[in-house]
């Protein structure tokens, strides 16, 4: 029998406030300056990957924990509207719904969070039905859930104990610190990790300045290039699927390197770009698409996406995201050997779409 939800995503969920793009200088002293756009819409990492998803076709819960306000209200309803459950969708009594501001200036953005629920977010806002119940479980927005984040290793454990695959999308440290104790244990139970190309490098830095590669000095070091950075964090275990604007996006597996091409579009707003990458890889493995594969989907699913203000808008379906990844594989860069995709007598080949492929874990113990 089938597990009722392909995906859970577990992690943030909030009203965005999007105004831009800015002028050259943003000015104080009660000065008021004027911007083209601002909407309000439906933020946070796991909020938008999960949207995506369902936009993709995935049948998707969400768990999370939002305030008893008004924003909390307008979360579910918008997660609800784009086909996600809620019915996990904890409303704290006491703190309110996380609120950000996001502040645009060309491709780049600078984003303004008041945490309200977020710091109270924890394992007990996960029913053990929905981690036994779907396909593959994702997270998001670690180092802004510091309860949930010190429980998702186990949390993890227990998806994958059974049958589900897991994956990992840390987004920013707001704190800089990237705790790599608090990591790399989870990573141990992580099938995917899906940083972009900043959050990759801070991360790999982190678990090789701590020794939390188990003292070996974490290999090749960041400025050696963003393959070998993947490659490191690889190490620890996870299949790695770095998103690098518009470089396009490259994965690595411990021992083989894919890269793909930015799909052209005329962007509007980058917000969420990264979570709807998420989305469209996520969508792709769990169809039974190959890595390569599914990285060419997961990149046309992030730049499509960009078409539209807010980070829901411009999600593609399953047939135009297919449609904008058509198109040849880029070549790898001098010096890359991608090797041989699995083929289908391969071990580590896709299974069916209803049986999900757990990528090798090298690191499990």
């Amino acid at each position: 029998m089938s597990p009722p939800f392909d995906l859970l995503v577990i992690g943030d969920a909030n009203p965005d406030v999007v105004v831009g793009p800015l002028p050259d200088t943003l000015a104080f002293g009660q000065r008021e300056q004027l911007v083209p756009y601002g909407r309000l819409v439906l933020g946070g990492s796991a909020a938008i990957a999960a949207c995506g998803a369902a936009r993709l076709g995935l049948r998707v819960a969400f768990a999370g924990r939002v305030g008893a306000d008004a924003a909390g209200a307008f979360v579910r309803q918008a997660l609800a509207e784009r086909g996600v459950d809620t019915g996990a969708l904890t409303v704290d009594p006491e703190l309110p719904t996380p609120l950000t501001t996001v502040l645009t200036r060309g491709a780049d953005r600078a984003i303004l969070t008041a945490p309200g629920t977020l710091p109270a977010t924890g394992p007990y806002d996960v029913p053990e039905r929905l981690l036994a119940g779907a396909r593959h479980v994702h997270a998001a927005s670690f180092f802004l859930l510091p309860r949930l984040a010190r429980a998702l290793p186990e949390l993890f454990r227990a998806a994958r104990a059974g049958g589900a695959t897991t994956s990992l999308d840390t987004n920013d440290d707001p704190d800089g610190r990237w705790d790599a104790r608090l990591l790399a244990p989870v990573l141990r139970h992580t099938d995917v990790l899906l940083p972009n190309a900043a959050e990759a490098r801070a991360l790999a830095a982190a678990l090789t300045t701590t020794g939390a590669d188990g003292g070996t000095g974490g290999g090749p070091r960041t400025e050696d290039g963003l393959a070998a950075t993947a490659a490191l964090l690889a190490g620890h275990g996870p299949l790695v699927a770095v998103k690098n604007g518009a470089e396009g996006a490259l994965a690595h597996d411990g021992t083989r390197t894919w890269h793909t091409a930015p799909v052209p579009v005329e962007p509007l707003d980058a917000v969420g770009a990264g979570d709807s990458f998420d989305a469209g890889f996520l969508a792709a493995v769990l169809r039974g698409e190959d890595t390569a594969r599914a990285l060419e989907i997961a990149a046309a699913c992030g730049a499509l996406s960009t078409r539209a203000h807010g980070g829901t808008a411009a999600q593609p379906d399953w047939p135009e995201a297919v449609g904008a990844a058509a198109r040849p594989p880029a070549p790898s860069p001098a010096g890359a050997d991608p090797g041989p995709d699995p083929g289908p007598g391969d071990p580590d080949a896709p299974h069916h779409p209803k049986q999900p492929h757990h990528p090798k874990q090298r690191n499990d113990r």
